[in-house]
């Protein structure tokens, strides 16, 4: 039986995404829908890390953690959009053994690194908001390289065991994963090998992952939340929450779609995908908006750049345009900015 089932695994060269099960001519509609998705992800996203690159007042621990999450949203949501709307488009929902690696991969590697950095972010906003005069200290450009490095390596651990193990089941019974990209949970069910030891590397990778991160982000908001009540003005209190409202939001909209799929799994195999379409392309599209929206820096930020832009064009165009208009005289100046 070992045997046979190595065989037929190594005899595996792709896999048929079965993705949602729509009529024919839905198809056009639904790859729009994720043409629109992907787009406002890849703008928003991009955008965000432009900005807080080209802007030295966004050179802050803050917007450090908030470009790498603007880096892993695009990265993860590249991986999995761009090739469901190949499929939608060619109709042939087949993907490569190697590429079905890759995709699961990159999956879990971004995910589990997000999750790691949302709660650095957590930690962020503790040590600013309890401890401000320490924060200069606490929160040094070494210190927070370190912690997105270290999210980046727990989250490459965690990809490569999540691989290892999934890869290493036979795919005897069928090659039809009744999903729109590659996830372990799918391919449990048409390996014919017995997946007991799978699921409980998965649970306990989801329990070391998951329990500790959302452990420090209610204990530092738990902290947070104390600090700020004891603060007299009410406009210091506003403040104090506004600056951490972002967070939460994004951090509910995560959590709360991974822990619907993975936790408490749906027997509707169409409404776990709508799910999974949410924190692979609704999630990453949001969380600039909720941050771009709420955060005063950021918006000046883009005010500052679109303005230096109007700035450019008005002094490209401004002297082209009277001399060649005939409203300007050689003896009367140019307008230059």
């Amino acid at each position: 039986m070992s045997d046979r089932g190595t065989d037929n695994h190594s005899e595996v060269t792709d896999f048929i995404l079965v993705g949602f099960r729509i009529r024919p001519e839905l198809h056009s509609l639904l790859f729009l829908l994720f043409l629109f998705l992907y787009s406002m992800v890849f703008l928003g996203n991009a955008g965000m890390i432009t900005l807080i690159l080209t802007d030295p007042r966004l050179n802050t621990p803050m917007y450090f953690f908030l470009g790498n999450l603007s880096f892993i949203d695009l990265s993860c949501c590249s991986a999995i959009a761009l090739k469901a709307m190949a499929n939608i488009l060619s109709m042939r929902n087949t993907i490569s053994f190697t590429g079905c690696v890759i995709q699961l991969f990159l999956f879990a590697l971004f995910m589990v690194t997000e999750g790691f950095v949302l709660s650095a972010m957590a930690y962020d906003r503790f040590i600013a908001i309890c401890s401000p005069l320490l924060y200069a200290v606490r929160m040094s450009r070494c210190f927070c390289a370190q912690l997105v490095l270290g999210s980046y390596l727990c989250g490459w651990f965690t990809a490569v065991l999540q691989v290892s193990m999934t890869f290493s089941l036979s795919f005897c019974a069928s090659r039809v994963i009744d999903d729109f990209y590659c996830d372990s949970h799918p391919m449990e069910r048409i390996s014919c090998s017995d997946v007991f030891l799978h699921k409980v590397v998965s649970l306990t990778l989801a329990g070391v992952i998951i329990f500790p991160t959302i452990a420090v982000i209610l204990v530092s908001y738990t902290y947070i939340v104390s600090t700020i009540l004891k603060i007299r003005s009410t406009e210091g209190r506003k403040k104090a929450f506004s600056t951490c409202s972002s967070h939460l939001g994004v951090v509910s909209l995560l959590y709360g779609t991974v822990f619907f799929v993975y936790v408490i799994p749906p027997d509707n195999p169409e409404l776990r995908k709508i799910a999974s379409v949410c924190y692979t392309l609704v999630t990453p599209m949001l969380n600039p908006l909720i941050y771009s929206l709420r955060n005063k820096d950021v918006k000046a930020a883009l005010q500052r750049i679109v303005g230096k832009k109007s700035l450019t064009l008005n002094s490209f165009f401004s002297p082209y345009w009277f001399s060649c208009s005939g409203f300007c005289t050689p003896e009367l100046p140019l307008i230059t900015h």
